[in-house]
């Protein structure tokens, strides 16, 4: 009998992202700015999750601690069953493939001297074999899943604004 229960993808628990004050001449550290304090939430194979608030109030900093682009203060972060925050450097590199972060302003996290098929083929180059018309592929295969017409694919986002929220989107569903 198959169990009907979804698998967890990410164990988010108690997470904390606290970063120092300094001040004075010997920059001595006077307190904190807690900008995640006590983040919990589970994601289960099949959802998607989106995070919602004002301005200033630690949603990139949650996704920033979950990539461990920024080091957690405490707290736990589990990815596919792994603990990320007991991952040396190169067993890092190898988990990054597997976690990807929508940024919420795609207009300022992507470069604006890439074209649209370059953006998307940026995780390819990174964590795949695909060269060439094995990658163009990909990519022509990645824009028709999203409706992104292929004739835009050699446009810069800044003459295509509407696709690079497309393109960021494309970024995290490579795999």
């Amino acid at each position: 009998m198959r169990d009907a229960s979804p698998r967890t993808l990410v164990e988010v628990k108690n997470l904390r992202m606290h970063f120092p004050i300094s001040s004075g001449i010997l920059r001595r550290h006077t307190g904190d700015v807690k900008a995640v304090d006590g983040v919990s939430f589970d994601i289960y194979e099949g959802e998607t999750l989106g995070l919602v608030g004002e301005s200033g109030c630690g949603k990139s900093t949650v996704g920033r601690a979950l990539l461990r682009l920024y080091e957690a203060t405490s707290g736990s972060v589990v990815i596919d069953g792994v603990d990320i925050a007991r991952l040396g450097q190169e067993e890092l590199r190898r988990m990054r493939p597997k976690m990807q972060m929508v940024f919420q302003d795609p207009q300022a996290s992507l470069n604006p001297r890439m074209t649209v098929a370059a953006i998307i083929g940026e995780p390819l180059v990174e964590h795949t074999d695909l060269r060439g018309d094995a990658r163009l592929a990909r990519i022509h295969e990645l824009m028709d899943q999203v409706g992104l017409n292929r004739a835009f694919a050699n446009a810069f986002r800044t003459r295509f604004p509407a696709g690079s929220a497309s393109a960021s989107v494309l970024r995290a569903r490579w795999r």
